[in-house]
């Protein structure tokens, strides 16, 4: 069997050979009447024009003597090509069969026609390489040992797996549908800063990059919330941000350092209100994207057409993680609990923090699903408000779904007194060893303090739902372009 090396060459040669012919490989122009997809559907009409034009990508050559039967594939869909010997003038035909490889892009024109075995065909009568490929396409993509070369290769992984495509065809469609719902409800679409003096907005460690002309360093923002806030006091009442954040952080099936969002906030709403609005929102996201209320994911039919159900973020630990009294319980029993159940835990890690991931191991993976978590513990979430009749909680929820969060939401926190405290309390732990606490941005303290309005603020990662809504089980499937380790 030849090797990548050798069939390059042989491929480097077809090209010397059609450049001194005085043929240009890599023509400026292409000329196609319609698509692959048009040519498929409209068949019947087309067939009675005496030519047309179409063009794409070979993926599969059967040469048979005089004739060369080809499928094409321009992105839309795929279509048959035949170039007959002693129809077509001598030298088309002998050029094709010597230059022409799989993965190379030409025109054709011709006539269309039925074979006889009912497949649509058109018949080349003349034709032109578009574009020469020097290296072939894999045989055998599907079976691959090392899976992450589909993920370096990705646009191999798209050409030859048509379940990828549809994949991130679905992805686009969703994203789209949740762009109009939030149009549709009067929010307005703006885009913050990536590059920002402090990194907010979440208990995350950042990525720091060195601005030279204005010679400070920078950080690569992990979450758009305090920009978005600012617009807030700055008198826009319905806001939404779709983009990328960026948390230096282990990589895992559902986590990647960069990973897209939408964040949405509205102004005089809050937690409780917005909580019916994701409801409504995610149900019909999955309705236009999937074409139904039900999906599988990992096994599992998940039903977004029932209510969500709502459960206490303390009753989950109790019945899953049987802690008796979550409320109560001191940080010394919290670690113990920990150790028992086989949770990391890192001497500046408070209360809270333990617990959250005592609550990701045996928690979380129960609720298939879609639920709402809500009463979080107040240090859980340091950009919350209160909730009201027990300052120990915050007014905040969570959505899971298929055992992963797909939601993050909360009464927005506009008391600048409060919001100080909250910052105050993130710095210790810092000082702590904590590296994922939040700094006290004054900045923003500022902001607030101009007066702020009462709102609700939600945040749903797009790459988990993506993956849910295509049983995909690792974040690195949905991404185009995932994170990786360089090979060797």
């Amino acid at each position: 069997m030849a090797s990548i090396e050798e069939i390059r060459n042989a491929r480097l040669e077809k090209l010397h050979l059609l450049q001194a012919k005085g043929v240009n490989p890599y023509p400026v122009t292409a000329e196609r009447d319609c698509s692959l997809a048009e040519a498929a559907e409209s068949f019947s009409k087309l067939s009675k024009k005496k030519s047309l034009a179409l063009a794409g990508r070979i993926m599969l050559l059967r040469p048979q003597g005089g004739l060369i039967f080809f499928t094409f594939d321009d992105g839309t869909g795929r279509f048959q090509g035949l170039i007959k010997k002693d129809s077509a003038d001598t030298g088309i035909f002998d050029l094709f069969s010597r230059v022409v490889d799989i993965g190379d892009f030409v025109e054709v024109h011709g006539k269309f026609f039925l074979t006889k075995r009912k497949e649509k065909t058109i018949e080349v009568k003349s034709w032109r390489l578009l574009s020469k490929s020097l290296r072939p396409l894999p045989e055998k993509w599907h079976g691959l040992q090392d899976v992450e070369e589909r993920f370096r290769k990705r646009y191999l992984d798209l050409l030859m797996n048509e379940e990828v495509r549809t994949r991130f065809v679905l992805r686009s469609r969703m994203v789209k549908a949740l762009r109009g719902l939030l149009d549709q409800e009067g929010f307005l679409e703006v885009d913050t800063s990536m590059l920002q003096p402090l990194a907010g907005g979440a208990n995350a460690l950042p990525f720091v990059t060195r601005h030279n002309a204005l010679g400070i360093d920078l950080y690569l923002r992990v979450a758009p919330e305090l920009d978005l806030k600012k617009l807030l006091v700055g008198g826009l009442p319905k806001i939404y941000e779709i983009g990328r954040s960026f948390r230096n952080e282990g990589v895992d099936a559902t986590h990647n350092p960069e990973f897209t969002t939408v964040e949405w906030y509205e102004a005089y709403s809050s937690a409780e209100r917005q909580r019916a609005f994701v409801e409504r929102t995610v149900k019909a996201v999955v309705k236009e994207a999937v074409g139904d209320k039900k999906v599988v994911f990992d096994g599992n039919q998940i039903d977004f057409g029932k209510p969500f159900a709502t459960v206490r973020y303390f009753e989950l630990l109790q019945r899953y993680a049987l802690i008796t009294d979550p409320a109560k319980i001191s940080r010394g029993e919290i670690a113990l609990k920990a150790a028992q159940l086989g949770v990391k835990v890192e001497p500046a890690d408070g209360v809270e923090k333990i617990m959250d991931g005592i609550y990701k191991k045996t928690c979380r993976p129960k609720l298939i699903q879609p639920a709402f978590i809500i009463d979080y513990p107040k240090n859980y979430i340091p950009l919350a408000k209160k909730k009201d009749g027990d300052d120990t909680l915050v007014d905040a929820f969570q959505l899971v779904a298929g055992g992963m969060e797909i939601a993050k939401a909360f009464s927005e926190l506009n008391d600048p007194i409060d919001q100080r405290e909250r910052f105050s309390t993130q710095e210790k732990n810092r000082e702590a060893g904590d590296k994922e606490a939040q700094p006290n941005d004054e900045l923003f303290l500022e902001s607030l303090e101009y007066g702020c309005p009462p709102a609700g603020g939600v945040g749903i990662g797009l790459d988990r739902l993506t993956m849910l809504l295509t049983d995909a089980k690792n974040i690195k499937e949905v991404i185009l372009f995932p994170t990786l380790r360089p090979k060797g």
